[in-house]
């Protein structure tokens, strides 16, 4: 745990921090990569290549004076969830979101095969399902918008998927995109506390300054 003085006390302040690994999963196109280069980046490109396999993102998070949180962002190619390497991709991972294109319907028709995959794969140390955050992306694209963005209807699904809310998106207006990443990193945070109160110390898992109990390569 580092050590900082915070100008007013004799004594330093202890920082600390945080890493966390989220994925970002949904169908080919949907904009996962555009969310993460506009929440990390604050940029937007209408020309961005689509993923292949997996891509990495780091943002850095000064979530109150003496707590920083490292946030690893997993951009998951959106093929992948044929294949066999998301077992390995979602390894460690403490959330998600799954995000879908307001104006392609069969996106939105995947999210819970998507959810499902998760849920499968990957759990939290208690064998809970990680929290999962709903995307409803492209939101800009109002006149070519397809599917419905009902709020009780979508809170209606989130309900019964298993979701913890839903979020309508879009990277090239910075819409909601911080709103939603908060709110994700507020229930890990929550969740996280909670479980240091019932142990009575610290998960060895994310906090950055402990052992680690085994090392692997991602």
């Amino acid at each position: 745990m580092a050590a900082t003085y915070d100008g007013n006390s004799p004594y330093p302040t202890e920082i600390r921090e945080y890493l966390y690994k989220l994925l970002i999963v949904g169908e080919l196109g949907c904009g996962k990569t555009s969310i993460i280069k506009r929440y990390v980046h604050n940029i937007f490109s209408l020309n961005y290549k689509s993923t292949i396999g997996v891509d990495f993102a780091l943002k850095v998070i000064q979530w109150s004076p003496d707590t920083v949180v490292r946030l690893q962002l997993w951009d998951i190619a959106g093929q992948e969830r044929f294949g066999n390497m998301t077992r390995v991709y979602y390894k460690e991972a403490v959330a998600a979101f799954v995000v879908y294109d307001v104006t392609r319907p069969k996106t939105f028709e995947a999210v819970v095969k998507w959810k499902a995959d998760l849920d499968s794969k990957v759990r939290l140390p208690g064998g809970q399902p990680i929290p999962v955050v709903l995307l409803a992306n492209k939101i800009d694209l109002k006149e070519e918008t397809a599917t419905s963005l009902d709020a009780e209807e979508m809170e209606k699904f989130c309900q019964e998927h298993g979701f913890l809310r839903w979020f309508g998106t879009s990277a090239k207006e910075n819409s909601n995109i911080e709103d939603a990443a908060r709110f994700l990193l507020e229930e890990i945070m929550n969740r996280e506390a909670e479980l240091s109160h019932e142990t009575g110390h610290d998960p060895e898992r994310i906090q950055l300054n402990q052992p680690r109990a085994k090392e692997g390569c991602c």
